[in-house]
Parts: structure tokens; C-alpha cells; sequence
């Protein structure tokens, strides 16, 4: 062998090598740095992980840091929505219930992908497009006002676990190994078998590390952990095989006599719309199936998301079925919730200021179906992702100690409820509140600030002719803001 062509393969292998070392991985994804946080231990994950990959990662969120005078200005605010009784930091809230449920109810939170109210029928949409969660909304607890703070996955995910909203300006708050650590009401589930369902990888967005490094004895079902899988596409296996996957877990649980709550995350209802030519019941919808006028009305870009959502739909159902079919039905109460609105035309069948403003990326669905274990009901007061956990808690009776600024929805003695959001406006960064028919924002940069009446199809700036007003929503705004960048720091295990 020539001495030019041993120098051609040993240059192919050392790059081959070289290409590994950065995927440094043999699955489908790359290795990132929340695989480190394999354990609830501090020390050893920062044992774990490569010293060059979180600088890197690090020195992106450099400048997301908090204000203690500002958190100290604004606590008596905070502490007066959250119940506390004190005027200094203080974010810990008890939860102790007397009169405990003997046998206590599983929970399954699952994560709708790209559901938000504009697209369901329940709403007003002309076309038919979820039958299914038409009728759980109306025989569970449904909430018409409930917000997500961040309109992205990785936001919803991250803020529905931790408590806290994602206000972080780079990407996704999961992304920031600076604040992974937190105190989350979901290690509090005593005796609860625990447990993280999703079709795909759970490296995405670093979204391991917020699970695993925060919730004790937690187990994760991912691409690879199945009996049966079928890859649909980048997302892994689909919500059916998922859904049908997670029963075969569940039923396997209960029939062991062990509680256990469960964050399911679907996918199919997300770009590239990936569903079967037909599944039992299901058969998607062809062009010539639908009138244009009604498509365009109904606000879906295309048939091909129109069918996605229809075949998430039918999958809950089935998902439902069988877990009546395995025993656990009756006793679980299942929690389903919007991630983000997915991307629509212009809609004017609902909240049309809301579509105008960008709200209803963020106007999502927030239903507890348990007919054996609640009433339905329909609340209309507002609420925000945060407050899905502890309300949960304390529907079971869950005894816990709330660190977050979540609170449980379902109190009737909760006072001025609202819901935060973040979006830009005109490409800054801004927060802002949904309180009754208002809407405040503030730019996070410029500090530019509008008070809208949601209810007024001009929306005009009314913050100059109601400055008293405009003070208390940006005191309350405010409150909310820094108390969260305070806690992303200062609420570590």
C-alpha cells in the first residue's frame, strides 16, 4: 500500500473520529449537556459534564441574571397575590390536608401539541375539527382564560414542571444549564410512581435535564424504551403507538396497586404532520373534502394540519378507551393542556383582539377529566400554566410545600387572578398581563408600556387616561417579572 493512500485513510479515519467525538452519541440525537444531569445530585452532574460545552452553553444566557432590590420593592406585591402573609422574600407556601383521599388517584398530565382554543370546534371553529375534546370539555373542569407564558414547546414544558414562567430572551429557559436545578411540586407526589412519556428523544431543548434533575426516582419512556416502535418521523414514534405504548405501562403499574402520575408529551399535531393513510376510525381528510371558504375561515393553513389536530383527537380517545378497558380509568384523572396555539391564519370566530394582538398563540385549552372524581364545570376566571400543577395537588389532596408562583386555580378565596405572558412586539422581547378584559405590556428593553381594553376593537392605548390603573398592572406585572428571575436562582434543591 502506497504511502500517499496510507495517508488518504488515516486522514478519513481521525476526522470519522474527530466527527464523533463532537456527536459524541450513537442515537438519532447528539449528546447534549442535560444527559450530565442524569441525577438529582448537584455535584455529580457538574462532575459530569465537558467543562468546554457548558462554558459555551453558559456564556449565551450571561447577561440573564435578577435584581435583589428590585425583588425586594416589588415582594409585598407578589406575596399579597401568592397569600403570603409577610413583606419580604418569601415565596414558600403549605399545603396540608386533613382529610387525605385513602386511595389515592393516579394523574396523567398530558401536553397537547400546537392546541390552542382558536382551533378547536368547542369555540366557534366552522369546521368540526375535535369532537372528542368537545365532549371532555363539557363533561370536566374546563378553563376558557388560561394562558401560556411562552409560546413554544420548550417554554410550556419547562414552566409547567418548574412553576415558573420562561422569560428567557435566549431560546428556551430549559436551554439554561444556570437554573436547571429548582424545587418542583412534581417530586412531591408522595409514593407516587413517576414517570416521562414522549415519542421522540428527551434531549430535545435540554428538557432531560429538567425532568431528571429535578424529580426523584422519575422514570423516562423514550424513542428505544418501547415494545413496539415505528419511527413516523423526527419526532419518533406517533401520538397513537404513544399513547398506546404508555397504556401498556400504566395498566402494568396499577395492576400493581401503586399510584403514579405521568407527563405524556404528544407530537403529531406539529409540522411535518405526519398521521397514516388510516388508523381504525381515523381516515384523513383529502383537499376535495374540504370548501375552501370554510378552510380559510377556520384559520388552518392547510388540510394537512387540519388532520393532524383530527388525528390527536382521535387519539385521546382511544387513548381514554383503553384505559377504561385496562382498570385505571375510574380512578385517574387526566389533565390535558395546550402547549402553544399553532401557527393559524387570521381568524374572527373568536377573540378577534386576540388574534389581532398575538394572544391566542398563547390561549390554550387547560381541561381536568376525571368524571368519577369531579364535577364538570366551566371557569372562566383567568389562569396561567404555572397554576396547573398546584392545582392538581390540591384537587387530590396532595400534601406539599409550594416554592413556585403557581397557585391552585381552583380556591375560590385566590384573589386578583391574571395571566403573564411573553411575546415580542415589533422584535423586542415584552411581558405583559391578561387581567379581566385588559392587556398591559412592557417591553423588557426600551421600557415602552400599553394598556388595551381587550373589548374595544380599536385597541388603543388607554394607559394616559387611566394612570392609577396603569400603575397597578405594572406594580402586578412587575411583581411577577422579578420574582421569577429572583427564583430562577434562588430556588435550587
Amino acid at each position: 500500500m502506497s504511502t500517499k493512500k496510507n495517508k488518504v485513510i488515516f486522514s478519513i479515519i481521525t476526522l470519522l473520529v474527530l466527527t464523533f467525538g463532537v456527536y459524541s452519541s450513537l442515537q438519532h440525537y447528539p449528546l447534549r449537556w442535560s444527559q450530565a444531569f442524569f441525577s438529582s445530585n448537584k455535584d455529580l452532574n457538574q462532575f459530569s459534564l465537558n467543562p468546554v460545552l457548558y462554558f459555551f452553553d453558559s456564556f449565551k444566557f450571561r447577561n440573564e441574571s435578577y435584581s435583589i432590590e428590585k425583588t425586594k420593592k416589588y415582594a409585598p406585591i407578589i406575596n399579597n397575590y401568592l397569600g403570603v402573609n409577610s413583606d419580604s422574600i418569601n415565596f414558600e407556601r403549605k399545603s396540608i390536608f386533613k382529610d387525605t383521599i385513602k386511595n389515592k388517584p393516579n394523574v396523567v398530565f398530558v401536553m397537547l401539541e400546537s392546541v390552542g382554543n382558536a382551533s378547536l370546534s368547542y369555540y366557534g371553529n366552522p369546521i368540526k375539527s375535535t369532537p372528542v375534546l368537545d365532549s371532555l370539555m363539557k363533561e370536566s373542569i374546563s378553563f376558557t382564560n388560561h394562558y401560556v407564558h411562552k409560546a413554544t414547546t420548550a417554554g410550556s414544558v419547562f414552566s409547567s414542571i418548574t412553576g415558573l414562567p420562561d422569560i428567557d430572551n435566549v431560546k428556551s429557559a430549559s436551554r439554561n444549564p444556570m437554573i436547571i436545578n429548582q424545587r418542583v411540586l412534581f417530586n412531591q407526589f408522595k409514593d407516587y410512581q413517576k414517570l416521562y412519556l414522549l415519542g421522540g428523544s428527551a434531549n430535545w431543548a435540554n428538557i432531560r435535564a429538567v425532568f431528571q434533575a429535578n424529580i426523584n426516582d422519575l422514570k423516562i419512556y423514550e424513542e428505544g424504551s418501547y415494545e413496539e416502535e415505528n419511527r413516523a418521523d423526527v419526532w419518533g414514534i406517533d401520538d397513537y403507538d404513544l399513547f398506546k405504548e404508555a397504556d401498556k405501562i400504566f395498566k402494568k403499574i396499577h395492576d400493581s396497586k401503586k399510584p403514579f402520575v405521568a407527563y405524556l408529551q404528544t407530537a403529531t399535531n406539529h409540522m411535518p404532520f405526519t398521521v397514516p393513510e388510516k388508523k381504525e376510525s381515523y381516515i384523513p381528510l383529502k383537499e376535495q373534502d374540504i370548501d375552501k371558504k370554510v378552510l380559510e375561515e377556520s384559520g388552518f393553513k392547510s388540510v394537512a394540519q387540519l388532520n393532524a389536530l383530527r388525528y390527536l383527537d382521535f387519539n385521546i380517545n382511544e387513548f381514554l378507551k383503553r384505559a377504561k378497558k385496562s382498570g385505571y380509568y375510574d380512578n385517574t384523572i387526566f389533565v390535558f393542556f395546550g402547549d402553544h396555539q399553532t401557527a393559524m391564519n387570521t381568524v374572527t370566530h373568536f377573540r378577534p383582539t386576540h388574534a389581532q394582538l398575538g394572544l391566542l398563540m398563547h390561549n390554550v385549552p387547560f381541561i381536568i377529566h376525571a368524571p368519577k372524581l369531579v364535577a364538570p364545570k366551566e371557569i372562566t376566571k383567568n389562569a396561567h400554566l404555572v397554576d396547573v400543577v398546584p392545582t392538581v395537588m390540591s384537587l387530590i389532596k396532595q400534601d406539599h410545600i409550594n416554592y413556585t408562583l403557581g397557585r391552585n386555580v381552583l380556591d375560590s378565596l385566590q384573589k386578583k387572578p391574571f395571566s403573564f405572558i411573553c411575546r415580542n412586539i415589533k422584535g423586542e422581547p415584552a411581558s405583559g398581563i391578561i387581567k379581566d378584559s385588559l392587556y398591559y405590556y412592557k417591553t423588557v428593553y426600551n421600557k415602552k408600556y400599553q394598556l388595551i381594553n381587550l373589548k374595544n376593537n380599536s385597541l388603543k392605548d388607554i394607559s394616559k387616561k387611566n394612570k392609577e390603573l396603569t400603575k397597578k398592572m405594572d406594580d402586578l406585572l412587575s411583581s411577577f417579572y422579578h420574582s421569577t428571575k429572583y427564583l430562577y436562582f434562588n430556588n435550587k434543591k
